[in-house]
């Protein structure tokens, strides 16, 4: 059968299938212990589960309201405020979104237009680039400094040009688990005052950051706020990666603008997990605690792998560890991802594919967000290596 139609050109030409899902799908395939794709293997709270149903069998069946219902936006209006000192209209500078992944396409695509250039560090979350690239823009790579993976402003200064129309932040960062820290929200200050530049800040993982190190949102400060757009995630905080929701912050004027594309892309979010979230999130413990809960994880999985040969890079947040292989083997790190998976039985992320120039430091990513028991095996497959 001719392909139909023969003029078409993909828009995203050398965009293939995600490695999350390659992975994942070869961990399937091998009986290998998926620690790849991050996503914890313990249930959400009981409560939460209860209410979700509870509402469908009240009937709240239908369409939710588009920006969200209104209950769950006063309650995320009320945890900002308490949590990070920002102020911000449940009526109109708040919206909820089918997950964190949705929140970030829809903030690039209100505002990034065609020849527009976006700052994207790199290694990156994997649907930056392609949104950024639907929308017309251009994507400007600039390198966070291995081995701990922190800024380096000098170069963000040298590459600002009045074609710059947005900065994509990541803290606690997917995926090195490195964090933004009070020196460089007061370096970027500096960077864009008297700017246009909009933020974009990436902040699904707010509650797991370990060292009792605060998190450092853009929410914090008034002069990065005002030019923000700020994205979360419940899945990460309850465990519910699949219910597929999050929420955006954003002044009005900029929220206004996500709005318009926010109501054509999804229009509306799951109605009865929004009406259960609004309920469970005066349960201020289940993310108040969510830090101390993953660093006992992220601890137990140092430790039960501290007698192999990988090596441990800095942790300072996430549910990820990275794990460095040079006195494993010199194969280039998605050949080993793929090897170890099938030889050995664990499944991890290569962290070469986060890079647009795919360099390759040999590191390997793992998702520790797992039962004491998944990490137990895992690790002690990974010390056979």
């Amino acid at each position: 059968m001719p392909v139909f139609p023969s003029s078409l050109i993909s828009k995203l030409p050398n965009t293939g299938t995600s490695i999350f899902s390659k992975m994942t799908a070869l961990a399937n395939e091998t009986g290998a212990i998926n620690l790849s794709q991050g996503f914890p293997d313990f249930p959400p709270h009981k409560e939460l589960i209860n209410a979700v149903a509870g509402y469908m069998r009240k009937g709240f069946n239908q369409y939710a309201p588009m920006p969200g219902v209104m209950g769950l936006r006063e309650a995320i209006a009320e945890k900002t405020e308490s949590v990070y000192g920002a102020v911000f209209s449940p009526e109109q500078e708040i919206t909820v979104t089918a997950g964190g992944t949705q929140a970030l396409f829809t903030a690039i695509q209100s505002v990034v237009r065609e020849g527009d250039e976006v700052i994207v560090f790199d290694p990156a979350y994997d649907s930056y680039v392609p949104a950024i690239k639907l929308a017309g823009g251009m994507p400007i790579h600039i390198p966070l400094q291995y081995p701990d993976y922190r800024y380096h402003w000098e170069s963000v200064k040298q590459r600002i040009s009045n074609r710059t129309r947005m900065i994509i932040l990541n803290s606690p960062h997917n995926p090195t688990g490195a964090i933004l820290r009070e020196e460089d929200m007061q370096q970027l200050i500096k960077l864009t005052d008297g700017t246009d530049v909009i933020l974009l800040s990436d902040e699904v993982y707010e509650h797991i950051i370990f060292n009792q190190e605060p998190h450092q949102s853009v929410l914090r400060y008034p002069r990065l706020a005002e030019r923000s757009f700020a994205v979360f995630s419940f899945g990460k905080t309850y465990h519910n990666t699949g219910w597929k929701v999050g929420y955006c912050l954003a002044p009005e004027n900029l929220m206004k603008q996500f709005r318009l594309v926010h109501q054509y892309q999804v229009f509306a979010v799951n109605h009865p997990i929004q009406l259960a979230l609004s309920d469970f999130m005066v349960r201020k413990e289940a993310y108040l605690e969510l830090a101390a809960f993953y660093e006992a994880k992220r601890d137990r999985f140092s430790d039960l792998v501290s007698g192999s040969r990988f090596t441990l890079l800095p942790c300072s947040g996430t549910y990820f560890q990275l794990l460095g292989f040079r006195d494993i083997t010199d194969e280039a790190d998605d050949a080993f991802a793929v090897r170890m998976t099938g030889d050995y039985g664990v499944a991890a992320i290569p962290v070469s594919v986060f890079y647009r120039s795919k360099e390759d430091n040999k590191v390997l990513r793992f998702c520790f967000a797992k039962s004491d028991e998944t990490l137990e095996k895992a690790a002690a497959k990974l010390c056979a290596i």
